[in-house]
């Protein structure tokens, strides 16, 4: 039996997202305000927050993605809204037009949830933002399909590398945003983004992982 599930059934995905942004609210901003405003978990609850609201029973993966999206472009201030708006968008258009979602189709999903986030913050790896995270798990995810790995697998492998990518940035110096001003003084801490993007992705591999 091919390992995939329909997208009808994907708003689990959504809720476990919601909730893990929510339990994480606090120890996200903590880690921000090392070298940041401290809002980074505030600005995220209050997006997934509101999205909670409007989520409706009918809406499956695609509708309820581009919802979470559009209200983070719309409604969270600084570069998070943008940015995992922009994301979010991006990962609902690519399964828009399919009602089951398999490995393939994810993998299109989280490929274009990075370019639209490099496209958008033009970040790149080494730079201390969620790329660091995005990027090592999505090359995970396809190398694991390409080396014949089936979706759970791929989706372990993504997990574990979004983890090694957050744990990276504590040993960069960071490049772009706010906290680049800081130089040097950025090294020894997690970036925010790096953390919340290890979460996501972790929350979308358990998820997902349980409906196959």
């Amino acid at each position: 039996m091919a390992e995939q599930f329909n997208d009808k059934g994907g708003r689990i995905v959504l809720a476990k997202l919601i909730e893990i942004i929510r339990e994480n609210k606090a120890y996200l901003s903590e880690v921000d305000g090392a070298i940041g405003d401290g809002d980074h978990g505030i600005n995220m609850a209050k997006g997934f927050n509101l999205t909670a609201e409007r989520l409706t029973e009918e809406m499956g993966l695609s509708e309820g993605l581009h919802l979470l999206g559009r209200t983070l472009v719309m409604e969270i201030g600084g570069a998070t809204g943008p940015l995992y708006g922009s994301f979010f968008k991006a990962m609902s258009k690519a399964c828009r037009d399919s009602e089951q979602i398999d490995a393939q189709v994810f993998g299109r999903m989280l490929e274009a949830g990075y370019v639209a986030a490099v496209d958008l913050g033009q970040a790149k790896v080494g730079d201390k933002t969620l790329v660091d995270t995005l990027y090592p798990a999505l090359e995970a995810y396809k190398i694991a399909l390409g080396d014949g790995a089936g979706f759970k697998d791929a989706l372990l492998r993504m997990s574990r590398a979004a983890e090694r990518g957050k744990e990276s940035t504590k040993n960069l110096v960071a490049k772009v945003g706010r906290s680049s001003r800081l130089g040097d003084r950025s090294k020894g801490v997690l970036d925010a983004g790096a953390a919340s993007c290890y979460l996501i992705l972790k929350s979308l591999a358990d998820t997902i992982n349980s409906l196959l």
